[in-house]
């Protein structure tokens, strides 16, 4: 009865190590995902980008095809796929886009906060982007994760010179408590905010690769994403108020 008691012991332990082995780790990439989306939806989701405001500009990875090298899509060229984007004079080294699985790409993400494109890493352990005109005031943007991720902000290219800033990303992703989207695995999205003084002119993304994505990279903010802009019926309405208390004051 021992020896039974044993055998079906080393047998439970055996099934655990090869059940462990062969578990899926999500990643932000879905392998077992086929793309459908066409080049001309992607183009469509490229329709998607505001003009910068106050110096301030938001990438949202509109426009990129779905596991795309980004590269020079927002400097003036292409990406590695052969889409363009704005021209802000930003490079991008290793980082690619991936679309939405439930947009037709074969992103296992969810609630991104742009759809349906977000940025990420998947054969090396960090990613870099160059402005080469450089930026100041801050960094920001959203995230999503499995494993801790950091973020350095330098005043040389590549990931050179002086490092400004930098910030730590924790782990915010385990799959469950997810709405909305309604699928994918990364569906929680946080804000990291790197201000600095001086002038960037790249940034740095080191983390696991295949389990970080980034979604409105915001450069001259510690906002991330588009500024509220403020319409002119906004400024007659303070002009008004403030011109009512000054008169209500003075003939009290």
């Amino acid at each position: 009865m021992k020896k039974l008691t044993i055998l079906v012991m080393l047998s439970f332990g055996f099934f655990l190590i090869v059940a462990n082995l062969f578990a899926q780790v999500e990643t932000v990439e879905d392998p077992n995902a086929v793309a459908t989306i066409t080049p001309e939806e992607i183009i469509q989701l490229g329709q998607n980008v505001n003009a910068p405001s106050n110096g301030i500009i938001v990438l949202n990875f509109e426009g990129l095809g779905n596991a795309d090298p980004i590269n020079d899509f927002y400097n003036g060229g292409t990406s590695g796929q052969g889409y363009s984007g704005a021209n802000y004079g930003v490079q991008f080294g290793v980082a690619l886009g991936l679309i939405d699985e439930d947009a037709g790409g074969t992103g296992n993400f969810g609630n991104e906060p742009s759809p349906e494109t977000v940025m990420f890493f998947l054969d090396e352990n960090q990613a870099y982007m160059n402005v080469m005109a450089g930026f100041t005031t801050g960094f920001s943007f959203y995230y999503a994760t499995l494993d801790p991720c950091v973020v350095e902000v330098y005043d040389g290219l590549n990931g050179t010179g002086n490092l400004l800033g930098s910030a730590t990303c924790p782990s915010n992703n385990n799959g469950s408590n997810c709405t909305g989207d309604p699928n994918g695995f990364y569906c929680q999205w946080d804000v990291v905010s790197v201000p600095f003084t001086g002038t960037a002119k790249s940034v740095v993304y080191i983390g696991a690769a295949n389990y970080c994505a980034f979604d409105e990279v915001t450069f001259g903010s510690t906002t991330p994403g588009e500024p509220v802009p403020i319409s002119n019926w906004s400024i007659v309405i303070v002009v008004l108020l403030i011109g009512t208390a000054i008169w209500f004051r003075r003939f009290r």
